[in-house]
């Protein structure tokens, strides 16, 4: 799922081309806005298959150089019906993005995704914490992200919004709900962005407002309004605005090796047969050996409070963050260069 919202990396790749501080945090907040449509397309909620303690997922993504631009300043590009791919006539950026779950109680997700030759790299941990709600599911997000470039000494530190599942007992369906924030330790710049929870009565779904500001004059230099899955409009200083439609924005494929290439833990050989019984259309099949993975990761659980012996992810450890206890990748870019 965490992958989905790198569907437009093009977008994140240009945070690192901004010229000035001001240009890459503004750049981050519209990538950060952009990320949610594709990451929680459909409009009906669907339940995930639970992850799998030790469950990893690996891909990647190709972009062409020439699409990586500030989108302030970028031309023209393609809508998301076209498909974008790594041409002939251009070199492109490789980014590559592996997720583990690290822990079931609680159950706690990581991911980490690099572009080495743009000196970029996001690190994230999320720790899922459910409440029923009368007719709805609400999920926490607790936890954070970091997104490093190196190339300008920056980092810039983002939270998530909580998702809610309404109208669980009929049709089901998804919104985003609460304040996030940005922020930029060494350029003092900031957001606070809004996921607006659709009122009891009227009122639209959907609705995200942002605001960025430069901490040591207090000026705002971005304001941001309009739907998470639709249309954005932002306003910049200098009295420009833009329109982004999200429904259009290209998509770019994930490249994920082939099943038999995939070793054990990995998503999708880890339930290829629910896949395949889902596909089938058999409920009753599917169930069974969703069934047995779990009881399968249970037994393993009982074996390890036997022995004492606690769970090692295989590619994350914990460390002692300037918010608390967080999860870093084991082998990040920002320790290697």
């Amino acid at each position: 799922m965490y992958a989905d919202f790198m569907a437009h990396p093009d977008l994140l790749l240009a945070i690192a081309a901004g010229a000035t501080p001001e240009e890459r945090v503004i750049c981050f907040v519209e990538y950060y806005l952009t990320a949610f449509q594709e990451g929680r397309k459909g409009a009906l909620a669907k339940k995930p298959y639970n992850p799998i303690i030790g469950e990893t997922f690996h891909c990647s993504w190709e972009v062409p150089q020439d699409r990586v631009k500030p989108k302030r300043t970028a031309p023209h590009s393609p809508t998301g019906h076209e498909r974008p791919m790594a041409g002939d006539s251009c070199e492109s950026y490789k980014l590559r993005f592996v997720a583990e779950q690290v822990s079931h109680h609680p159950p706690i997700s990581c991911f980490y995704c690099e572009c080495k030759e743009k000196r970029l790299c996001v690190t994230t941990h999320v720790w899922t914490k459910s409440k029923f709600m009368g007719m709805s599911v609400g999920v926490s997000m607790i936890g954070e992200g970091v997104l490093r470039l190196l190339e300008h000494g920056e980092e810039y530190v983002f939270t998530l919004p909580s998702a809610y599942a309404r109208s669980i007992l009929t049709v089901p369906w998804v919104e985003l709900g609460g304040k996030v924030s940005v922020a930029c330790a060494k350029t003092g710049y900031t957001a606070t962005v809004t996921f607006h929870t659709k009122p009891f009565y009227g009122g639209k779904v959907h609705r995200v407002t942002a605001e960025v500001k430069h901490g040591a004059s207090n000026t705002i230099v971005c304001k941001a309004h309009g739907e998470w899955n639709g249309t954005l409009e932002f306003t910049y200083s200098n009295g420009e605005t833009r329109v982004i439609d999200t429904t259009t924005l290209p998509v770019y494929p994930k490249r994920i090796r082939p099943l038999e290439k995939q070793g054990p833990t990995e998503s999708r050989n880890l339930w290829r047969e629910v896949t395949r019984h889902l596909r089938l259309g058999d409920i009753d099949a599917a169930t069974e050996q969703k069934r047995c993975l779990e009881e399968k990761q249970r037994a393993e659980e009982r074996k390890r409070e036997k022995l004492r012996t606690p769970w090692q992810p295989k590619y994350f450890v914990q460390e002692v963050t300037a918010t608390g206890d967080g999860w870093v990748y084991f082998n990040p870019l920002w320790k290697a260069h």
